[in-house]
């Protein structure tokens, strides 16, 4: 029964993802825990269920220098967003063909340039070509459908960033806890009634 509801759920959402919808964010935490036990059942490392070793390799690089870390803030590999894509693509079979797919196409172009597979070439030759295929005004007959992959893994890391502990923390969210007292921002509020013309 466990089981059932668990796919369920993921198949659930990961529909809502493929359809663009505004995501649920209860679900998405859900996701994250879910991926998180089965990393408990193995020892503490998340064995991806639809990625090839060197896929799995490649997108937590890719998901690495879309939300790096900064400062003190872990990035989306630390925060399981490649394990959050994995997770979703497990129970979507068009998700896991985008990311199988686009996954094969970056390690193809990158060969075509530097003659080495994505997460082997230099870090330098990796961000020039992200830098290229993160706009549209770039599209070319070879670019094209790098754009449109890493769109969808643009999307998808920072959906799975801030969704996770890691990124609700960086987000400075403070719902969901008790307050001892509750200071109404009276300057903003004035501001902005101010600029609606009600003040």
């Amino acid at each position: 029964m466990f089981e059932r509801s668990r796919r369920e759920l993921l198949r659930d959402f990961g529909l809502a993802v493929m359809a663009a919808a505004a995501i649920d964010q209860a679900a998405a935490q859900q996701v994250h825990q879910m991926a998180a036990d089965d990393s408990k059942i193995t020892g503490g490392v998340y064995k991806p269920k639809v990625f090839t070793t060197h896929e799995y390799a490649t997108l937590e690089r890719l998901t690495e220098l879309i939300l790096p870390p900064e400062g003190d803030l872990p990035g989306a590999r630390e925060a399981g967003a490649p394990a959050w894509i994995d997770m979703l693509a497990s129970v979507n079979f068009e998700l896991a063909t985008i990311y199988t797919g686009g996954l094969a196409r970056l390690d193809d172009s990158m060969r075509a340039g530097s003659g080495e597979d994505f997460i082997s070439a230099p870090p330098a030759e990796q961000t020039a070509y992200l830098d290229l295929i993160a706009y549209r005004k770039n599209k070319t007959d070879e670019t094209a459908a790098d754009i449109i992959f890493f769109d969808w893994a643009r999307r998808m890391t920072v959906d799975a960033y801030y969704t996770s502990k890691i990124g609700i923390k960086a987000l400075d969210y403070r719902g969901n806890t008790p307050l001892t007292k509750y200071d109404v921002p009276v300057e903003a509020m004035n501001y902005a009634l101010k600029k609606s013309g009600y003040a």
